[in-house]
């Protein structure tokens, strides 16, 4: 997850869940519940196993392509399950085939695998002392942003499902997924691909082809076991883009002997803060463009040939993306040659927005209240995290959504925010996830036999 959501999150305690159709039929059926209580009790049999395999994953981390021991766990796991298993899926992935007992849809599970280049400092017994090698250099790796606890999850709803195969109206996949974060084994230039946009164009959607994906991902900014969720734009795209701004290198006492590349690069800066505020209808969706790193010159008295920036691009409307992506540009360049300099702008679309589409939700959100429990849910705000969950949304109805993993004793408001050396994931939340993708699976089946 690019960015964690924000303290103000908290907020959603106080909105109520857009009001959803009543719950399926099929998912109140005595065979509903029957699966329900199966789900529930194999959940609670295995939650000290869950907690385990978090624990050694947590220990052992692996960054954005290199996550081989997690992927070996994890084949081994589903082997056992008597699962049909695919290795080396996106340099790294697992993708495990399960078939039920019955005919039905192909519902799709997803679990991120990789950590991030961040040291841990949280006083735990199985704490992270791992190393790893990020873009040529040696750094510390930790799961600071909960994608240990994503896997883990996973395992153990694969392991419940499994043990109930017989009784299930169609088949789950599960996707163990690389390089969420990136990869960590090259710079992203718009031409390689990874994580999930990679697992897609290897097949993973298809043969047999999935009809729905269901994905959560664990948020510092709710209490352990707060599930969220929000219909339409729910996350929003990221895009890297770089400007390079070349003038005439000269003595700093005589500016006017050359051209100055940091004067320029000061007002494109300034003019691609009018782009939001005053040429893009925030009224329509929000949207941010950030620079966030500047480079240029190595002396007080010279100024140099060229500055360098680069910056990132969040939106939620694809129209609106595009828009930006031309004005960035046309600003860039048009400031650059009224002063003489040249800029050269670069954009690379990263991930897209992830749409959570409204009839989905109104299907499954009956399915996640009845999970979380009463007063133990609600609406998600929009995030400007980002997730490229959004790549398997555009070959299947997708729904993703968050689960609170805060000590309940804690602030939320307070808590270390995903993707801090201080990051800490409360254990007593996941067999909350490990139930809500398992009912998932099976209330999605269920309605789709029926309808």
């Amino acid at each position: 997850m690019a960015a964690a959501l924000s303290a103000a999150s908290m907020a959603v305690h106080a909105q109520a869940v857009p009001s959803a159709a009543a719950a399926p039929a099929a998912t109140s059926s005595p065979q509903a519940q029957a699966l329900h209580a199966q789900i529930d009790e194999r959940a609670k049999a295995i939650e000290q196993k869950l907690i385990a395999w978090r624990r050694d994953i947590h220990q052992h981390p692996e960054l954005g392509n290199l996550e081989t021991r997690t992927a070996a766990l994890v084949a081994d796991h589903l082997r056992k399950l008597g699962m049909e298993v695919k290795t080396g899926v996106a340099v790294t992935g697992v993708v495990g085939l399960l078939k039920g007992g019955k005919s039905g849809p192909v519902v799709a599970l997803r679990a991120d695998m990789d950590a991030l280049p961040v040291k841990e400092q949280v006083d735990l017994p199985f704490a992270s002392k791992a190393k790893g090698m990020y873009l040529g250099k040696e750094v510390d790796v930790m799961h600071a942003c909960g994608h240990d606890t994503h896997t883990a999850m996973l395992m153990a709803t694969a392991e419940v499902l499994a043990g109930m195969k017989d009784q299930l109206p169609g088949s789950v996949k599960f996707i163990f997924q690389p390089a969420e974060e990136s990869p960590a084994n090259f710079e992203p230039d718009g031409e390689k691909i990874w994580g999930a946009r990679q697992m897609v164009k290897e097949g993973v959607m298809a043969n047999p082809k999935v009809d729905a994906v269901f994905g959560l991902h664990v948020s510092s900014s709710y209490p352990a076991g707060w599930i969220a969720w929000r219909p339409g734009p729910a996350m929003s795209s990221a895009d890297q883009f770089w400007i390079d701004v070349t003038g005439k290198q000269t003595h700093g006492a005589r500016p006017w002997s050359g051209i100055d590349p940091i004067v320029a690069s000061a007002q494109i800066i300034t003019g691609i803060q009018s782009i939001i505020s005053r040429q893009s209808n925030i009224a329509l969706e929000p949207a941010v463009v950030t620079v966030g790193a500047i480079n240029g010159g190595n002396r007080m008295n010279i100024i140099p040939d060229k500055v360098s920036m680069i910056g990132t691009i969040r939106t939620y409307d694809e129209g609106m993306k595009k828009d930006i992506h031309k004005r960035l540009a046309t600003t860039a360049e048009h400031i650059a040659e009224s002063s003489g300099a040249k800029a050269r702008v670069k954009v690379v679309e990263l991930y897209n927005a992830v749409v959570n589409p409204p009839g989905l939700v109104a299907k499954m959100g009956p399915t996640l209240e009845r999970v979380a429990g009463p007063g133990n849910f609600g609406l998600q705000p929009k995030s400007s995290a980002s997730e490229d969950f959004s790549f398997y949304q555009q070959e299947a109805p997708g729904m993703f959504f968050y689960l609170g993993v805060t000590p309940k004793d804690k602030d939320p408001n307070t808590a270390p925010n995903n993707h801090s050396p201080l990051f800490y994931a409360d254990e007593s939340a996941l067999i909350y996830g490990v139930r809500a993708l398992s009912n998932m699976a099976v209330d999605y089946m269920l309605a789709s036999q029926r309808s």
